[in-house]
């Protein structure tokens, strides 16, 4: 009475604003009394939802509109809009979807984690969700999630994309150590089919060496020498002046012999060409040489068949 005499202004007045009170803090939190008053200007009523005055009116919950809960210092409201039941607590991302089999196991869940559930008894105001629902219905895909869930979600996808990114950086890098392996296998690869193919170049070699050596060997068993039997220059003049004077013997002889006698026997030229019995006069020089060269070949054979007999 006096604080109301001495106004807003009084010392009593600022003492009363100061002191703590038990309905409503200073983050926004009202106690059921001052939410039930407040309701009451509505002309709503709460009723306790597990009262034993509640439970023996024996309603089925989908035929109320709407709940309170409340857990320690947190509200939120279950409320009928339409035909649909949704949950509106403001620690989801969004309205939840309820129906009407999952509304009184829902309810059930809530005691169980020790929440107040009160019955909000009356007709609710008029609102324009209320109105728009009565007309469609809503079909739910995706369950809204927590709040801080979401937000410990964003956070894991954060550091799963930055693992996945560290994972990337690592394999690309392994990925380079991976090429220059590969180069590094191909570089061998090369090296070893280029040896390859010196030691065969190699074998080669040595295997015509050996052939070569293996001919060498059966020559003077196969195929006679004629390195003896070639005339050097010398010999074949030699062989030449032999022969000019054997010619000019003979024709002294045919001299000396009446004519129509044939010589001896023994002074006959064995040689094969005619053109020994020409007249060395009558001879040109490239006729010489080429008599000299055809005697030199009948020596060859002569040397080879007496080879051959021993």
């Amino acid at each position: 009475m006096r604080m109301a005499e001495g106004g807003v202004t009084s010392e009593d007045y600022r003492t009363f604003l100061q002191q703590p009170s038990g309905n409503m803090d200073d983050s926004g939190f009202f106690s059921i009394q001052v939410i039930s008053n407040a309701l009451k200007v509505w002309g709503l009523e709460l009723i306790l939802f597990n009262s034993p005055e509640y439970q023996r009116l024996g309603i089925d919950p989908i035929n109320e509109r709407s709940f309170i809960c409340n857990y320690k210092e947190h509200w939120f409201t279950v409320r009928k809009l339409g035909k649909q039941w949704f949950n509106l607590n403001s620690l989801l991302t969004g309205p939840e979807l309820i129906s009407d089999t999952y509304l009184a196991l829902f309810l059930a869940q809530l005691q169980q984690e020790g929440y107040s559930i009160f019955v909000v008894k009356g007709d609710l105001p008029d609102c324009e969700a209320d109105q728009l629902l009565q007309m469609i219905r809503v079909q739910q895909m995706h369950r809204p999630k927590l709040i801080g869930e979401e937000l410990a979600q964003v956070k894991e996808q954060s550091v799963q994309k930055t693992d996945l990114e560290q994972t990337l950086e690592a394999n690309e890098g392994s990925g380079v150590l991976d090429e220059e392996e590969e180069d590094l296998q191909r570089a061998l690869a090369l090296s070893r089919q280029q040896i390859d193919m010196e030691d065969e170049e190699a074998d080669l070699r040595r295997a015509i060496q050996l052939s070569m050596q293996g001919s060498s060997r059966n020559a003077p068993q196969d195929v006679p020498q004629t390195s003896g039997a070639q005339l050097t220059s010398e010999e074949l003049r030699k062989r030449r002046e032999a022969y000019f004077e054997k010619q000019q013997q003979q024709q002294q002889r045919q001299q000396q012999n009446p004519p129509g006698q044939l010589p001896h026997p023994r002074e006959t030229p064995t040689t094969s060409s005619g053109a020994l019995g020409r007249d060395p006069g009558d001879m040109s020089e490239e006729d010489m040489l080429q008599a000299a060269v055809t005697m030199s070949l009948e020596t060859v054979r002569n040397n080879f068949i007496t080879e051959e007999k021993k």
